[in-house]
């Protein structure tokens, strides 16, 4: 054994050759100044969107792992307060990243009930595919959740909107949802994040929502 490890309040480590357990429950109130209960939604809201994203098996080609590429990338996501009660909420936020690879990016936005994007016919090449993500804001009782879903989108449902292409649906209408189509080529994939009209997020970002979550955590400590 190197190193320790914590079981059930205890902790066990080496010394001299011979394995130590000692008491690892501290009686001390656990400190949770402004900064570190700002940093602990953050990651804890990260977590949260990534379980929901594992089931689309996303493509993080960057990083060590998937979940290195997701948490690196996910970090420039505005924080958003929840109480404790709802510790494992989840909110869809714009920019939630979805993949990471060497593929050229696809822009995109929204603009009536289209998926506007900068991606020509003949920018892709003949093994390639488009995989469009789709996250959807549920509000299940008192405790949101996002949604991810991930289909292959055929090259005949997509039309030309001024020499590029473009999805269209009256769904791309719908406030409580967010898209990302992503280019995949075997391994390589483009690096694409959600665009969404959704604002349901921004009642978890204020001051009072911020001062409501530390309170139900116990308050915050100087």
């Amino acid at each position: 054994m190197t190193g320790s490890f914590r079981r059930a309040g205890m902790t066990f480590y080496m010394r001299n050759g011979d394995i130590v357990a000692r008491v690892s429950k501290s009686m001390e109130k656990r400190s949770n100044s402004l900064g570190q209960f700002v940093s602990r939604q953050k990651m804890r809201h990260t977590v949260a969107l990534w379980h929901a994203l594992t089931l689309c098996k996303p493509m993080f080609t960057q990083h060590k792992t998937a979940y290195q590429g997701f948490i690196s990338m996910a970090n420039r996501l505005p924080v958003v307060y929840v109480p404790k009660t709802g510790s494992d909420a989840s909110l869809l936020l714009p920019e939630i990243p979805v993949s990471e690879g060497t593929l050229p990016m696809v822009s995109q936005r929204l603009e009536g009930s289209a998926l506007l994007t900068n991606l020509k016919a003949s920018d892709l090449g003949r093994g390639e595919e488009l995989l469009l993500y789709t996250a959807e804001q549920l509000v299940d009782g008192r405790t949101p959740r996002v949604r991810f879903s991930v289909r292959t989108v055929a090259r005949s449902e997509m039309t030309e909107v001024e020499g590029c292409l473009a999805l269209t649906s009256e769904e791309f209408a719908d406030a409580m949802k967010g898209w990302a189509l992503v280019r995949v080529d075997g391994e390589r994939c483009s690096t694409q994040a959600i665009v969404t009209r959704c604002t349901y997020y921004q009642q978890f970002t204020t001051d009072a929502a911020l001062q409501a979550a530390a309170k139900s955590y116990g308050g915050l400590t100087e």
